[in-house]
């Protein structure tokens, strides 16, 4: 009788963990050098070293727009849109709005080749001292380095935006524009009233009497109102001081007219003197090229390079979805509590 074979005994399949950590490790050493290339590139992009030439690579890339390629001479479109403030998304740095501006001026000034600039704006206005802060700018080129300017408004070009022109050797803008609302604006609220409906109360600990003015929970005093208007007032007699010297206006006479706070069109702004022309951008290259004295050029303007910072910054950013309730155009700019505005009180909320 045979004998049954004995089964034969099954060996446990080794476990394939080694590949597995093989493949973590080479990934992620792999991401970290992809990670390295950008950080390089970054700063190979962003830095101000010195080329073979021994000029220094400015912070902006320069960006054709239209014009004669074959000749070196430049005219410099700077773009001035939106609310004037030094900040983007409420982050204030240098690299902000009023930053990026100044660096774009000064890269113009600096280049040899660029013969005039022309400052293209769409913008409402802002900050009061932002606004100040590029009108500066600005006429340290016209009247130091001798870069004749043109300011070119589009849809609209008023309140600080216009102040800021004023920096410019010549101010065109569109039948059509928006310009004017020569003033300053500031704004507060108070919600004192709903408080004692809803039985909330606020405690103020303060060093002195005028330490809590423009406190939101209570209304302001008589003594209060007053000194925020003379301090509106004197920021008021600043701007239309530069309006009337820059147009060659009696400062007076432009008090009682134009400079109360009124919006234009460009026709308008023309007959009272507040503007040189109108045209449209093209219009706006070809006075550059005469204040130039120039017959052809190359119309550039200029990009931020890649930088490794705003990428993390785009991958850092929240996409959660946010509840808003909103009454009225979302469009508008937004007031901050307090802050000193060249604003048109039409396009605030």
């Amino acid at each position: 009788m045979e004998q049954p074979i004995p089964p034969v005994a099954q060996t446990p399949a080794p476990k394939r963990t080694g590949w597995i950590v093989y493949s973590v490790i080479t990934t992620f050493l792999l991401f970290l050098s992809v990670l390295a290339n950008f950080a390089l590139l970054a700063l190979l992009l962003g830095s101000g070293t010195t080329s073979l030439e021994g000029t220094r690579h400015h912070r902006f890339e320069e960006v054709y727009i239209q014009g004669d390629t074959d000749t070196h001479n430049k005219i410099a479109v700077i773009y001035l849109n939106g609310v004037i403030s030094g900040a983007y998304d409420g982050e204030v740095s240098d690299e902000g709005m009023v930053g990026d501006l100044k660096a774009q001026i000064d890269q113009a000034t600096e280049d040899k080749y660029v013969k005039a600039i022309v400052l293209r704006i769409n913008s409402p206005g802002g900050e009061v001292v932002a606004s100040d802060a590029i009108y500066k700018a600005l006429i340290e080129v016209r009247d130091e380095h001798h870069k004749p300017i043109v300011a070119s408004m589009e849809s609209v070009g008023a309140s600080g935006a216009y102040y800021a022109a004023m920096g410019c050797n010549h101010v065109m803008a569109t039948d059509l524009t928006i310009t004017g609302s020569i003033g300053v604006i500031m704004e507060s609220f108070t919600f004192g009233g709903l408080m004692d409906k809803v039985g909330i109360k606020s405690y103020t600990f303060k060093s002195g009497k005028y330490k809590d003015i423009l406190n939101p929970t209570r209304e302001p005093t008589a003594e209060e109102k007053e000194m925020v208007n003379t301090l509106i007032m004197e920021v008021y007699e600043k701007f239309v001081g530069i309006v009337a010297k820059e147009r060659k206006l009696d400062v007076d006479k432009l008090k009682t007219t134009l400079a109360d706070g009124r919006i234009l069109s460009g026709n308008q702004a023309l007959k009272g003197k507040l503007i040189d022309g109108l045209g449209y951008f093209d219009d706006a290259i070809a006075k550059a090229q005469e204040l130039a004295k120039i017959k052809q050029a190359k119309v550039i303007t200029y990009r931020a390079p890649f930088s490794f910072r705003h990428l993390f910054r785009i991958f850092g950013e929240s996409k959660a979805s946010k509840i808003q309730i909103q009454v009225g155009p979302t469009n508008l700019p937004k007031l901050q509590n307090g802050k000193l505005y060249f604003l048109p009180a039409y396009m605030f909320q």
